[in-house]
């Protein structure tokens, strides 16, 4: 191996070591250059070649090859008489010449590599595949449209044996035909058809280097021509589905003149295709404008237009649309609803609809909001209780959820597929009652059913049934769910033979049940009956921590319900909120929050203090004066209940000049309640006069 000095870091002596430091037969000892910031000792300090400033220090250190690349005469001069005899100098014009040389070489090379990418870039971005063998019929370039239509990844086929990528492949006989192949059909294994051009590659020399193959994708092409081929039938096919259809089908031409109706055309509007082929699209228009000619003149389809066609004035939604092939208008084709049918099919799906949410559950447990400790325990209760057939009793002041709890326990319940029958005890007339929970025979009654009527304890049968304000039954209705609770049968008004039953009772009441006993106006019996499992639903003001809770789920309810977009309630309001003793609960918690959402402007997203309306029903303050004077008297508990109550029913009566209904109300009884208790104390509008 050759040891070399190169004299000089500048432009020629740069390229000289790049030239050598590339090749395994010389080794450079070292690079010098009186110019410390030459570009070749930064590149030789990278490379781990040693550099110097004076080449003197070098030139007796059993150099080979010394390269004078500086072109200064004196310099090679000096190097020649320091030389040793066996040393070889080659001057700095050799030097120059062969860096010159080298960068031309770079740039052709580089004008090559372009050239090349260039040509692989517009190869393959042309929609033909092409493929190309050498002399040993190898594959040497395939771009990326062949790739796509055989099916192969291109660096699988590079380097390979042609037939070994295409079986039928011809191109090893073009090279010995020296003859091009002109559109030729060929089947891939893939399934594919192509058209390909073959054409050999022949030199200067008259040398064949091997061949090229062009080839076209007509799979799709082809497919298209059987299709067309089959179009007549296709036709033929398309006439009968028109024919065979339910819906009213009109057809024009491009001149709005009929060309097609259908049967069912015919059935809604009484003309047949005497009266409408060949004819303007206007006659078979009795009342509005032809959709059929206001498509052809705007091109654009039209939908849900009502007007009225055919002698008998039939009134119809219209759907047109127009027939465009290769951008030309042909014509358009037209749908007609027949109006009264979808009014009888709408009011089907709405008494429908009607049905199934009288008969369905709507909310879950994840619909019931609240982590206070009182509301975990009662929703805990509830999902144990809705794991078993246990009857249920919800307990707690009207607004705190009973309903919502009935509902999430039918939906958690085994029987969540079936029927969840809701009825409000108060709600129904007395005279009614027993009727619509235990159903009739025929002519149990005046105006009876023929055939009778199921009552809503045979609707729930293998599902649930909400008894919602139970304690309002009168003692009568109470001996009757009595039964239906030991016997699981019912017997319905007018009849005698029991019917057997399976249904889960929840019910729910905020009356006191255990006073209601003492007070004779709810059996003993049937309490226990209802209280083997009883869930205490706590009122809002002793789970205050939740209103932060229910207010954000309240406003999501409600910016839905009026369209709205309310993020919050600001500091003051919540505080207001949460000072306030609820005695409507949540349902007026509801009513409070719709009520400051309603009187804010549209664009206000935070109810800010001044929107929550008055608060009424406050606290009533304690009269600690009269507190501290009042003392035991030695009666029960009992008999001061009762003498509280009726001074209160009194006094309630009297304010609201003697009027029931409005006394009730105030109460916040039934007007059935508020009679026994009259009754029961003696009270009525004489004897306090």
């Amino acid at each position: 191996m050759k040891r070399v000095l190169i004299v000089g870091a500048g432009k020629g002596g740069t390229a000289l070591l790049k030239l050598l430091n590339a090749t395994n037969r010389m080794e450079i000892v070292a690079i010098v250059d009186i110019n410390q910031q030459a570009e070749g000792l930064r590149l030789a300090a990278d490379f781990g070649i040693a550099t110097g400033s004076a080449w003197k220090e070098w030139i007796h250190k059993q150099i080979d090859i010394v390269i004078e690349a500086t072109g200064d005469e004196k310099t090679f001069e000096s190097i020649l008489s320091a030389r040793r005899g066996k040393t070889v100098v080659i001057p700095g014009s050799v030097a120059y010449i062969t860096s010159e040389l080298l960068e031309e070489k770079e740039t052709l090379l580089n004008e090559l590599k372009t050239q090349t990418v260039n040509q692989e870039l517009i190869l393959n971005s042309i929609h033909d595949g092409m493929i190309v063998i050498d002399e040993q019929e190898k594959v040497t370039f395939m771009n990326r449209s062949a790739a796509k239509i055989l099916g192969m990844d291109k660096k699988e086929a590079l380097n390979r044996n042609v037939n070994q990528i295409i079986t039928s492949t011809r191109l090893p006989q073009i090279m010995k035909t020296r003859r091009k192949e002109v559109n030729q059909k060929l089947i891939l294994e893939n399934g594919k058809k192509v058209i390909t051009t073959r054409i050999p590659i022949i030199n200067s020399a008259n040398d064949v280097m091997g061949a090229f193959a062009v080839f076209k994708d007509i799979t799709e092409v082809v497919n298209l021509a059987e299709e067309i081929t089959d179009l007549k039938e296709v036709k033929t096919m398309l006439e009968a589905i028109i024919q065979s259809s339910d819906e009213a089908i009109t057809v024009v031409d491009e001149n709005g003149n009929g060309l097609m109706i259908n049967p069912a055309y015919t059935r809604i509007t009484g003309l047949t295709e005497k009266d409408i082929v060949g004819k303007p699209a206007t006659v078979d228009i009795y009342e509005g404008e032809s959709m059929h000619m206001k498509v052809l003149k705007t091109r654009r389809p039209v939908r849900g237009v009502r007007m009225k066609v055919g002698p008998a004035k039939k009134d119809v939604i219209v759907n047109v649309a127009p027939v465009i092939v290769d951008g030309k208008l042909k014509g358009s084709v037209g749908v007609l609803h027949d109006v009264t049918e979808i009014k009888s099919l709408t009011s089907e799906l709405k008494r429908a609809r009607q049905i199934i949410r009288k008969l369905e559950a709507k909310y879950t447990f994840d619909d019931i909001i609240g982590t206070s400790q009182e509301m975990t325990l009662a929703l805990e209760q509830a999902k144990v209780g809705a794991k078993t057939p246990a009857t249920v009793l919800l307990r707690g002041e009207s607004g705190t959820g009973k309903e919502l709890f009935a509902h999430a326990i039918h939906n958690e319940s085994g029987r969540r597929h079936n029927k969840f029958i809701r009825v409000n005890c108060a709600a129904i007339a007395e005279s009614l009652l027993e009727s619509e929970l235990f159903g009739y025979e025929e002519g149990a009654f005046s105006g009876a059913k023929q055939g009778g009527k199921k009552g809503l304890f045979e609707e729930a049968n293998n599902g649930s049934i909400f008894l919602d304000e139970i304690g309002e039954l009168t003692l009568q209705m109470q001996a009757k769910l009595l039964r239906v609770l030991q016997e699981k049968e019912i017997v319905r008004v007018g009849g005698t033979k029991p019917v057997p039953v399976d249904v889960r009772i929840i019910a729910a009441t905020h009356v006191n049940l255990e006073k209601a006993i003492m007070n004779k106006s709810f059996r003993e019996d049937l309490y226990y009956r209802l209280n083997r499992l009883p869930i205490y639903i706590p009122p809002l003001r002793e789970r205050m921590e939740d209103i932060p809770l229910l207010i954000d789920h309240l406003i999501q309810k409600l910016n839905e319900n009026y369209g709205r977009n309310v993020k919050r309630v600001e500091d003051r309001a919540l505080e207001k909120l949460k000072s306030y003793h609820w005695p409507g609960n949540v349902r007026e918690l509801e009513n409070i929050i719709g009520r400051a959402m309603i009187y804010m402007e549209n664009f206000e997203e935070v109810i800010r203090l001044a929107h929550i309306p008055p608060l009424k029903h406050a606290v009533p303050k304690i009269d600690k004066t009269r507190e501290e004077d009042q003392s035991w008297l030695g009666e029960t508990l009992q008999v001061a209940v009762d003498a509280y109550e009726r001074k209160l029913l009194a006094e309630a009566y009297q304010a609201h000049n003697y009027n029931k209904t409005q006394t009730a109300k105030a109460l916040g009884i039934s007007i059935r309640n508020l009679y026994y208790k009259l009754d029961k104390y003696n009270l009525d509008k004489n004897s306090m006069q």
